[in-house]
């Protein structure tokens, strides 16, 4: 009888190996945050639309010999409060959303424990079961 067995096919299925490297790529996608997304940018376009509005309705009232440097020096405030302004926006935009799924997940859980308790008043099995499990968190 032979001691050593050389086997020369493959042991894992390449559909099979796909299929999981796919599921980890989608899970560590969704775990990353959106680099760019659309409302960052509407909001940045709103933003430097109503500078523009105001710097020419502020504008029209001086002088020509002044009006490149005041163009220049209103346009940088503008751009400077905008980058200034994005990441603290898109980090507060973040907290709330995670604050509202928190809070949603919450509200479920809350429902799923009282159909739970509802159904174990009516089911002495399942009453006793919720004791024990309740008696193992006291412990």
């Amino acid at each position: 009888m032979s001691n050593f067995i050389y086997n020369s096919y493959s042991v894992e299925h390449p559909g099979v190996v796909r299929i999981y490297q796919t599921e980890e790529e989608r899970l560590v996608a969704a775990a990353q945050p959106q680099k760019s997304s659309q409302s960052h940018w509407l909001l940045l376009a709103i933003v430097m639309v109503a500078v523009a509005a105001a710097v020419h309705q502020i504008t029209e009232s001086w002088t020509d010999g002044h009006m490149l440097a005041a163009w220049m020096v209103l346009w940088s405030m503008a751009f400077a409060g905008a980058a200034l302004f994005s990441s603290p926006a898109r980090r507060s935009l973040r907290m709330v959303r995670t604050g509202y799924r928190a809070w949603v997940d919450s509200r479920q859980q809350a429902v799923s424990d009282e159909r739970v308790w509802n159904a174990a008043l009516q089911d002495a099995r399942l009453m006793a079961d919720l004791a024990r499990a309740m008696d193992r968190q006291r412990s």
